[in-house]
């Protein structure tokens, strides 16, 4: 555990609840514009550092409030661009954030939680199992990380982050106030000023928190979906048992509904070799998705050690993305980014300090393979 201070930790306080600390401390409402632009735009973490805050509110500052973000454990780029941070959050257990330029695009892939409970079988993030949900902090803190890296200004024309998706560690909608808090922060012009179809939230299907967020905030929403009917959704992404695909889907029109403006749902897919990616499943999701306005990203899968599963070839990936072309989707397949540090989708892994025991039973697994194949090879040699 990382030891805490005490002290009010100004970063991940959304403005009206910088305002109502500002008014718990006897000072004006409009001291919170000044102090989050010190934050949020110019990566200030010293008071000493706000040069147009008086020295006495300073002083005041300092005896009761922090600025302070996870602890940065190391920053790899790869080959091709891409970031990856991976910071330590106050349970100990560390996370990963990634960011992936494109063009003029800039986006950062944010994680809400200390590994993840849903343990979709194709994900090595869910085989770390689960140790904590992220302060409001923890999440904006991974934005302020990495904005502070690039040096650059928010809410600016040449700013690096033009988009942050929650596609990192975890379930966002499982730690649904520290993330809704957090994306406030990244639309707010005090913020980080992202426009609020460039901010998505991607969930796996917990369905009375897409329902609930309707009520707080006007996001992009992206659907990890993965496969076309319950049986196999189920065995991939098991919170699909609670939570049905016809349920799911309603639940998804539901909260596209309240945006308006003609936006349309996301919905993501990895392609697992032989599992998810025959000619029927794509005619599967073509019936499946017919009432739903969406765009279909398909995400070929990124390997990693035990996890049974392999990528599809180019071919198979490409007539999969043909056939639902030819019914009228808009579908786009992930390059794959990052790979040499392993900071591509599905291979975010952090280091979890695992509650669920779900990581020490892979670990198992994955040895008992392993003395499996030693036995078969040395079987088989002359």
């Amino acid at each position: 555990m990382i030891a805490t201070t005490g002290k009010t930790n100004l970063l991940g306080l959304t403005q009206p609840e910088m305002e109502k600390f500002f008014d718990s401390i006897g000072e004006k409402r409009f001291r919170a514009g000044q102090v989050m632009k010190w934050i949020h735009h110019f990566g200030v973490d010293d008071f000493d550092a706000m040069t147009n805050v008086s020295k006495a509110l300073r002083d005041k500052l300092k005896a009761i409030a922090e600025v302070r973000g996870p602890e940065v454990v190391s920053e790899d780029i790869s080959s091709d661009g891409t970031r990856k941070w991976v910071v330590r959050v106050e349970s100990g257990s560390c996370v990963e954030t990634v960011y992936i330029p494109s063009g003029k695009r800039g986006t950062l892939c944010v994680s809400s939680q200390a590994g993840c409970a849903l343990d979709c079988s194709f994900c090595s993030t869910g085989k770390q199992g689960f140790n904590s949900n992220l302060t409001a902090a923890e999440v904006i803190g991974q934005v302020w990380i990495a904005n502070k890296s690039f040096g650059s200004v928010p809410a600016t024309i040449d700013r690096a982050i033009t988009n942050v998706v929650m596609m990192g560690m975890g379930e966002p909608l499982l730690n649904f106030d520290n993330v809704i808090s957090a994306m406030h922060l990244m639309m707010d012009d005090l913020g980080y000023g992202i426009s609020k179809r460039r901010v998505t939230l991607s969930t796996s299907g917990v369905v009375p928190m897409i329902d609930e967020l309707a009520k707080h905030i006007d996001v992009s929403l992206a659907l990890s979906l993965h496969a076309p009917n319950d049986e196999l959704r189920s065995q991939l992404v098991p919170i699909n048992k609670k939570y049905p695909l016809a349920m799911l889907l309603d639940s998804c029109r539901r909260y596209m509904a309240t945006l308006g403006e003609k936006r349309v749902l996301t919905v993501e897919y990895t392609l697992l070799k032989d599992v998810n990616d025959h000619v029927d499943h794509a005619r599967e999701m073509i019936e499946l998705l017919k009432d739903t306005p969406c765009k279909i990203n398909l995400i070929p899968f990124n390997p990693f050690p035990h996890s049974g599963y392999e990528r599809p070839s180019n071919n198979a990936i490409r007539r999969f993305q043909e056939l639902l072309q030819q019914a009228g989707y808009n579908v786009t397949v992930r390059t794959t980014r990052g790979e040499d540090i392993d900071a591509a989708c599905g291979q975010l892994v952090g280091q979890v300090n695992d509650r669920t025991r779900r990581s020490s039973r892979l670990i198992a697994a994955r040895e008992l393979s392993a003395d499996a194949d030693t036995a078969q090879n040395a079987a088989s040699a002359p």
